[in-house]
């Protein structure tokens, strides 16, 4: 056998198998894709797929079946909502890592796309860490760009590696472009999913700055401990950060004695840490200061 027919055999089993984990999501105003997140019946898919919909919304499965479902967390935030289905022992797919994503690797798409059912798109990850605008001037940050074909209906399906992992949830693409898509990193849907099902929502608290993930240098890595951090762009005046003396270039490497590689580390940190305050480890002209920050609710935009 060719390794091309063997690499086709291969693709063509690992469709098969995670096939059943994904389903089509329908309501009057619009339809989606969604995968199986538990397998007690919860789905995760886009929040824009269920923006629109009434409390309740439709379900089909791979099988056939149908079945109602409830949106039980939305977060417009990360452009991701989990539902909670009628139907048990749900067929789940598992969420990558994050750092088993990387560019250049293979992926698969899969969806259904302008109502086309398990349509199946192939493709390579382009890019990571891309930036798109969102609604009210804010913005979808983190994701993966990928030139597997993404189009209306296959928001909130799976973007999948060789390995069968969800390492995307697909979201965008842009429609003056070709071969240009975009997903949530499996990475960030898991912790907003566990927060949403368990909350229905997720409580950001207000630092009040900018910032931007960085690769540090040799050098500034060796005495950091760690190869990567967040880079403080700008600190609002009046701002929480600012008032425990956050200022701009500061490098934020920790927060409550966890560490901080990307915004996705400190978003995710700071909607986990329920505590009345926060300890923020930064690098500021080349040592580690601790800065204790009050968070506050985040203004309306």
């Amino acid at each position: 056998m060719s390794p091309l027919e063997l690499f086709s055999d291969e693709l063509e089993t690992l469709v098969t198998k995670a096939a059943p984990g994904v389903v089509a999501i329908e309501h009057r105003r619009g339809n989606g894709t969604g995968l199986g997140l538990t397998p007690d019946g919860f789905v995760l898919t886009n929040e824009h797929v269920v923006r629109q919909a009434p409390g309740r919304v439709r379900v089909r499965f791979s099988d056939g079946q149908v079945s109602e479902a409830e949106v039980v967390g939305r977060d417009a935030t990360t452009d991701l909502a989990v539902l909670k289905t009628g139907r048990s022992e749900l067929t789940v797919l598992s969420l990558a890592e994050a750092a088993a994503v990387k560019v250049g690797q293979v992926v698969i798409a899969l969806g259904h796309p302008f109502g086309f059912e398990r349509s199946v798109s192939f493709g390579v990850v382009s890019a990571l860490e891309r930036r798109l605008p969102g609604r009210d001037g804010a913005s979808l940050d983190n994701l993966i760009q990928t030139d597997a074909a993404i189009n209306p209906g296959n928001s909130g399906g799976p973007l999948l590696s060789v390995k069968g992992q969800v390492v995307g949830v697909n979201t965008a693409m842009l429609p003056f472009a070709q071969g240009i898509g975009f997903a949530v990193p499996s990475s960030t849907a898991a912790w907003v999913a566990g927060l949403l099902m368990r909350r229905g929502e997720v409580r950001r608290r207000y630092l009040g700055i900018a910032a931007r993930n960085e690769t540090l240098a040799p050098d500034v890595a060796a005495q950091v401990g760690q190869g990567r951090g967040v880079r403080v762009v700008e600190a609002g005046r009046t701002s929480p950060a600012a008032k425990a003396g956050v200022e701009a270039d500061d490098l934020v490497i920790g927060v409550g004695g966890s560490p901080v590689s990307t915004v996705d580390d400190l978003q995710r940190l700071l909607a986990l840490d329920t505590s009345w305050t926060i300890d923020l480890l930064v690098w500021k002209r080349g040592a580690k200061v601790t800065r204790s920050i009050t968070p506050e609710q985040r203004p309306a935009a």
